[in-house]
This record gives C-alpha cells, structure tokens and sequence, in this order.
C-alpha cells in the first residue's frame, strides 16, 4: 500500500507540477533520520512523504485515521499509505508524548519528518525554529536532513481547499550531524543545534527570516 500510494502521488506531481527538485542523493541510504523543512502548505508532508527516496512519517491528526464511512476508510488509506504518523489534536510536535512517538520511530532505524516551525508560515517568512528538532538530533545521534521547499503554498493558498497544479520547487541539504548526548543535554545547546539547523533550512528556501516564533491561526 505504501509504495503503490508514494508512485501514484510521484505521478501525479510530476505530471501536473515538473517541479524543479534537487539533493535527493543527500539522504543517509540506511539508519535513522531526520527531515527538516520550512512550511508552507498542508500539502508540504504529502510532497516530502512522496518524493523522498526514503520513507519520512510525519505526523498527521489522529482523526484522519478514525473517520467513518467511504470518506474515512478513504483518508485512512491515504495517510497510512504516505507513512504518516497518527498524532491527537493539540498534541503539538514540540510535546513530549509527540517528541516520544519521534523517537520509537528512529529507534527502529527509520526517518521522521518535522517542521521547526511549528506550523504553517502565511507571510511566507521562515520563523524561529522550536528546539524539538534539536532535541531529537542530540538524544538520538540522527542526522538531519534540511529541506528547503517554495512556491507549495501555491498549490493550496491558505484558506482554500482547491489544489491547484503549480510548479514548486524542493532543495534537499547535505545531512547535519551532532554529538549524541541523550535526552539530559542542556537548554543552550538544543537551542544551538536548533539555530544551526533553521539556519541551513534558509539558505535552501531562499525565504525571508522573522526574528520570532510563528504562532497558529487562533492565536493570530
């Protein structure tokens, strides 16, 4: 199912976006990962999850999975089909039950995808990382991937629910490695490791910097 939905997407997207994509071969072949990337659309953990030589499980909301009907049994197959991975509402990425379920995943030698960010950014600047990226890094000893993505909120502008093929473009980064400290490392250092990753996400977005954190649409 995985593979059979990754190749349709894979279609899909170079059919009706040719998009211009670039440093796939940066991707560790074996052992655990970490994808970093900006965030633009709700579309950006569908492109990732596709378009990697890897599998990449981002999280998605728990009820994608659970819904009832042709609908749900639809939504289901599609997400689990992607690898992506169930996570409930308000559980945000830089949780620590959500952090958790990161780390199982990696444990088992595979890659995770996260967003520093937080969430979506609307003005199209790159916002202050949230330190779980760094977190993740140094517990584990993972390398993270930094992925830079533009133009993908064009293929869904916030908002709406219509998708429109648009050409978009994806720059994979050489992999980032950090010394692996365990879950007690210090404050200043994830937040270091933190700056360090946002800082390689930038050079591959070509995106404006804020100085701040991005909040989401409630808080706005």
């Amino acid at each position: 199912m995985y593979q059979a939905t990754r190749t349709s997407i894979r279609g899909l997207i170079a059919t009706l976006c040719r998009p211009t994509l670039t440093g796939f071969e940066n991707v560790p072949v074996d052992g655990p990962f970490i994808v970093a990337s900006n965030h633009l659309s709700f579309l950006d953990s569908v492109i990732i999850q596709a378009l990697m030589p890897r599998r990449v499980g981002f999280f998605a909301k728990a009820e994608y999975f659970t819904g009832r009907g042709v609908k749900g049994k639809i939504m289901k197959s599609f997400f689990e089909g992607v690898g992506s991975i169930p996570v409930e509402r308000g559980e945000q990425a830089a949780s620590v039950a959500a952090l958790k379920t990161l780390l199982d995943v990696l444990e088992r030698g595979e890659g995770v995808g996260i967003y520093p960010e937080g969430t979506r950014s609307r003005d199209g600047l790159l916002y202050r990382g949230r330190t779980g990226v760094g977190w993740l890094t140094l517990t584990t000893g993972a390398p993270v991937v930094p992925v830079g993505l533009a133009d993908t909120d064009r293929l869904q502008p916030a908002g709406t629910s219509a998708v429109r093929p648009q050409h978009f473009s994806m720059r994979v980064g050489e992999p980032l490695y950090f010394d692996k400290l365990g879950p007690d490392h210090s404050l200043p250092v994830r937040r270091e490791a933190t700056d360090r990753i946002m800082d390689a996400i930038a050079a591959l977005s070509g995106q404006g910097r804020a100085s701040g954190y991005n909040k989401p649409p409630t808080q706005e």
